[in-house]
């Protein structure tokens, strides 16, 4: 795999930034809600990762990275439509929850491949997409997204967050 550009870099640490802003505000306020200065900046951040990874072409163009970004940016707009309450009536903080706690998913999937296929530099943990590593983390990606989102769900229903 090639080394990194300095725009991949880039994308990198929004992505970073991103992730540690994100479990900030759900340790701290349990959902995500850009009310609060960690929640918007891990909503910007992760749009900022969403369209630079739209711009970062390898051989073979728009992949499942390209398509993972766009439902990304999906994501993050349905989101935003349940936290204005504009659609599904009491339902709106399920729907939002889901929608920014995919995002913790969408972005791990990806930082995980790239991570397992590029270090160690000379001999990667992972040679290939279909790694069983690879997809042993996806699982416990996964699953860590599962019980959350039923932890979330629980507490919005606990705390009357509608």
């Amino acid at each position: 795999m090639p080394e990194m550009s300095p725009f991949g870099w880039f994308h990198t640490i929004m992505g970073i930034v991103a992730l540690l802003s994100g479990g900030y505000s759900i340790i701290k306020y349990k959902i995500i809600e850009s009310k609060n200065t960690s929640a918007k900046i891990f909503l910007s951040t992760t749009v900022i990762t969403a369209v630079s990874a739209l711009m970062i072409y390898k051989q073979g163009g728009f992949g499942i990275a390209h398509l993972l970004a766009v439902i990304t940016l999906l994501a993050v707009v349905v989101g935003i439509i349940n936290e204005k309450r504009l659609i599904f009536g009491w339902l709106c903080p399920y729907f939002q929850a889901l929608s920014f706690s995919s995002l913790f998913l969408f972005h791990m999937i990806p930082a995980i491949t790239d991570f397992l296929r590029r270090l160690p530099v000379n001999d990667p943990f992972a040679k290939s997409f279909e790694d069983p590593l690879i997809l042993k983390f996806y699982l416990a990606f996964f699953i860590i997204y599962f019980i959350g989102i039923i932890s979330q769900m629980r507490w919005i229903k606990n705390n009357q967050v509608y």
